[in-house]
């Protein structure tokens, strides 16, 4: 890796993203299959289709900023799809495992609010507001995906969530 400008890092992260989520497309569904009710394996369907999409929009930003994006693996996201995977083979109360799962999902969408979070910014210093307003979609995206899941985990404002049945 060859750091020497802003443009670099921005495509040295673009390339971690693209991996990041090609990693959470496979993921995914193992998620939504190992969800004990439907509202959670719903969540997880619904980003799974989300997620596709901000694939599209990385190859697109990729095209934008006109430099070699590089191939690499995003160890971080491997590492958080590896304990998610964990929760997904756990025995168990199956209430208790979607608290997990839920656990594990706002990991990766933290992680991915801070990955585009930077991206996003970097994409706006070396001028690439189209970039910029891309990253600003998924943003929203990965925002709305994580407080749908505490929703889940918390019941909203009228009625006990995952969490509160898994205690009792």
């Amino acid at each position: 890796m060859n750091l020497t400008s802003l443009n670099d890092v921005l495509a040295d992260q673009v390339g971690d993203l693209q991996s990041a989520e090609a990693q959470l497309i496979e993921a995914l569904p193992k998620m939504a299959s190992a969800a004990s009710t439907p509202e959670l394996q719903q969540a997880f369907t619904d980003h799974l289709e989300e997620t596709r999409g901000h694939a599209r929009r990385l190859a697109e930003v990729a095209r934008l900023i006109d430099l070699p994006i590089p191939v690499e693996t995003c160890q971080a996201m491997e590492g958080l799809i590896r304990e998610g995977s964990e929760i997904v083979q756990a025995d168990g109360d199956p209430l208790a495992k979607d608290a997990a799962l839920i656990a594990a999902a706002q990991r990766v969408e933290h992680y991915e609010i801070a990955a585009y979070g930077t991206a996003r910014q970097l994409a706006g210093d070396c001028g690439y507001d189209a970039i910029k307003d891309l990253m600003d979609k998924t943003l929203e995206e990965e925002s709305a995906a994580d407080k749908t899941l505490t929703k889940i985990a918390t019941g909203g404002m009228f009625r006990a969530g995952v969490n509160q049945h898994a205690m009792t």
